[in-house]
């Protein structure tokens, strides 16, 4: 099999198609077979009817062998296209009473469906699947969210609306264009990202998704002007006799780049900087974060002391020329210069969920110890964080050792519980790191911020719990978060932060590290405002209407169910029932809220014939019981939802972890 030659690829048709076209669009790539001297399109080849890849890839013709599309295009020539009425129809029709056969191009004329998936099905133009047409609330046009043409909102064979954003609208060739380019791993929907609902109905509705990377990820140094990063001084007056561009790693004509821009630079002499770790930022980025109206903050008696030192210890060197702020000034600026950044938390951590690839990790944690299986599997060194994760729940208990699958959110959501209550947290709603020596000893402090990471980027819940101080800690820095002497009259109480502050570095450092797996704490303090509301507040409490919403109803012909479903949660939400609406979702799935990036798959309820609920959390799915009465339905929901948390809040209280002795040496964090 050689690669296609201009000369080759024009002189020779499709053997099936019988069209010279070498449009990969439409047909596929076109490949020339030089050594038995005929052409085949790609997607004429897949959808013929009667031919099955018996080969390994790099035989034949994508696997198909030789003698079989000998045989194939054989058979096709006795059947007659019902649309051009030549011979060589080798497409048909996959309904069973249908006895119609076309060519591929002449199947894409009269709009037929050929789907590229499991049987590769091809359905003629009267059997073809559609869209469900919803009412129509959109009385003007709207824009394709890819080319931005205007199209009626009403779906068609050529207009496709989105399964997952109902005001997203399509041309299918746009769509097909799109999925090419970007592959399997990068196509999704335009306005939600989301990939799995997105990806399988428009394989439905027959648009190609190609198993191939992203076509701007192969060529060749695509980003390599990324990897180039700014080495140069740029301040007015450089003392380095060496010249601008003169770098000399750990010494004082190190060259620093603006932290914020990192397109200007400055040896370290040149700005007057003690040290590398020294924050930054050039002549522009100062005018575009600071007004020009600042005042000078009052000199305190302290500053003139002997003390004058401690001040390195609390805030760093103020930049040339720029007058040194109080913490709350500071972190209004900070909280303004973000508010022009601002970005929704969930498009944000699925950006970075594209870091994690299909290959599997499998977890065992044993549910009798979760916190302890977690830390042990985590700090395996077979443990990557960029795997998806996979979790089988191990009972050492049983004389047999027995496994079963588990749902990974719901793992998740233990471990976040468990976290919440380590010896690592101190405090009782709002909580801080702790001081503890025996967590300090098995580098918990590391452990705990990389889970909360991996909670976050693999689809798990928020904490929730942070401190607003310990918040401002990780996304400001200590020491734009923590008072300054400015803000301490009393010298005592200063030297006293000092003290902490210097015994807590280590812990808080190592906590910090652990936070930076998957870039997590890199977008933390690139957008606080985002994260602020997942890390220090909880969820807020769910409704029946978003509990109802939330929830995809599959299977469900009886209608009486239905109803009582949506009576239940309304029920529940007027505080008529026992159990509450945060029950019912941890019953379905594992979660007690939904995760910041939503779940996956997404939650749907099925009839179940028997009297009482059934949940399938790896699933996300709730099977109802088919009851005659509500009262009945009622009874029946109630009394399995609050058998199941019975249950598990007898499990959790005997495996919560133990808390470590904490010894009269040992303080908050923060």
């Amino acid at each position: 099999m050689n690669e296609n030659k201009p000369g080759n690829s024009q002189s020779l048709a499709c053997v099936f198609c019988r069209k010279n076209d070498d449009c990969p669009n439409k047909y596929g790539e076109k490949k020339t077979c030089e050594k038995w001297n005929f052409s085949v399109h790609y997607y004429c080849l897949l959808m013929s009817s009667g031919i099955w890849q018996r080969g390994k890839e790099e035989e034949g013709v994508y696997g198909f062998l030789i003698e079989d599309i000998r045989k194939e295009v054989n058979r096709a020539s006795k059947l007659k296209c019902t649309v051009c009425k030549k011979n060589g129809a080798s497409i048909g029709c996959v309904v069973p009473q249908c006895k119609r056969s076309y060519h591929l191009p002449c199947g894409l004329q009269k709009e037929c469906i050929f789907q590229f998936t499991d049987n590769f099905a091809s359905f003629c133009w009267k059997h073809r699947p559609v869209q469900a047409i919803t009412s129509n609330k959109y009385r003007d046009s709207l824009p394709c969210t890819i080319c931005l043409e205007f199209v009626e909102p009403i779906p068609t064979y050529n207009i496709l609306q989105s399964p997952c954003c109902k005001n997203a609208w399509f041309h299918r060739d746009c769509l097909q264009v799109q999925a090419i380019n970007a592959g399997v791993f990068f196509f999704r929907c335009t306005l939600c990202n989301n990939t799995d609902i997105f990806q399988k109905e428009m394989l439905r509705m027959g648009i190609h998704i190609p198993e191939k990377d992203a076509s701007w990820e192969l060529e060749e140094n695509a980003y390599q002007e990324l990897l180039q990063s700014h080495d140069r001084c740029d301040v007015r007056r450089c003392h380095c006799k060496e010249g601008r561009e003169y770098n000399e790693p750990n010494s004082k004509w190190e060259i620093k780049r603006c932290q914020c821009c990192g397109s200007s630079g400055t040896h370290l002499a040149c700005s007057s900087l003690q040290s590398w770790e020294k924050n930054w930022e050039c002549l522009d980025c100062r005018r575009i974060a600071y007004t020009s109206d600042f005042q000078k903050a009052p000199k305190h008696p302290l500053a003139n002391s002997t003390n004058v030192t401690v001040t390195d210890c609390l805030l760093e060197e103020s930049s040339p020329k720029l007058p040194r702020q109080s913490t709350v000034a500071q972190q209004k600026e900070l909280l303004r210069q973000g508010s022009k950044f601002r970005r929704d938390i969930s498009t944000i951590l699925i950006e970075l969920g594209f870091q994690i690839k299909k290959k599997a990790k499998t977890l065992y944690i044993n549910k009798a110890n979760v916190w302890r299986s977690a830390v042990e599997q985590f700090q395996s060194q077979k443990f990557n964080p960029s795997y998806s994760i996979e979790v089988v729940y191990v009972n050492d208990n049983d004389e047999v050792g027995s496994k079963h699958p588990g749902s990974k959110q719901e793992f998740l959501s233990h471990l976040m519980h468990h976290l919440e209550n380590s010896s690592v947290f101190e405090g009782s709603l709002a909580k801080n790191l702790s001081l503890n020596s025996q967590a300090v000893k098995e580098n918990l402090y590391y452990e705990a911020g990389k889970m909360l990471a991996i909670s976050l980027v693999h689809g798990g819940p928020s904490p929730g719990f942070f401190s607003e101080t310990l918040f401002k800690c990780l996304a400001y820095g200590p020491e734009n978060a923590l008072p300054t002497l400015d803000d301490v009259s009393d010298l005592d109480v200063a030297q006293i932060i000092i003290k902490v502050i210097k015994r807590v570095k280590a812990p808080f450092e190592s906590f910090k590290q652990g936070l930076k797996t998957l870039g997590v704490l890199e977008k933390i303090q690139a957008y606080p405002e985002a994260f602020y509301n997942i890390l220090c507040h909880k969820p807020e409490s769910l409704s029946a209407k978003n509990l109802s919403d939330l929830f995809t109803i599959h299977k469900l012909p009886d209608v009486k169910t239905s109803r009582f479903w949506n009576s239940y949660l309304q029920a529940v939400e007027d505080g008529k029932s026992a159990t509450t609406l945060e029950d019912i979702l941890h019953f379905a799935t594992g979660c007690s809220s939904v995760p910041p990036t939503g779940f996956k798959p997404a939650p749907s309820i099925e009839c179940l014939h028997g009297d009482f609920p059934v949940a399938n959390k790896c699933n996300n799915c709730l099977a109802l019981p088919v009851t005659n009465t509500y009262e009945e339905f009622q009874e029946n929901m109630d009394f399995a939802i609050r058998d199941s948390i019975r249950l598990e809040k007898e499990e959790r209280s005997h495996l919560l972890p133990r808390t470590l002795n904490v010894s009269s040496n040992e303080e908050m964090l923060f």
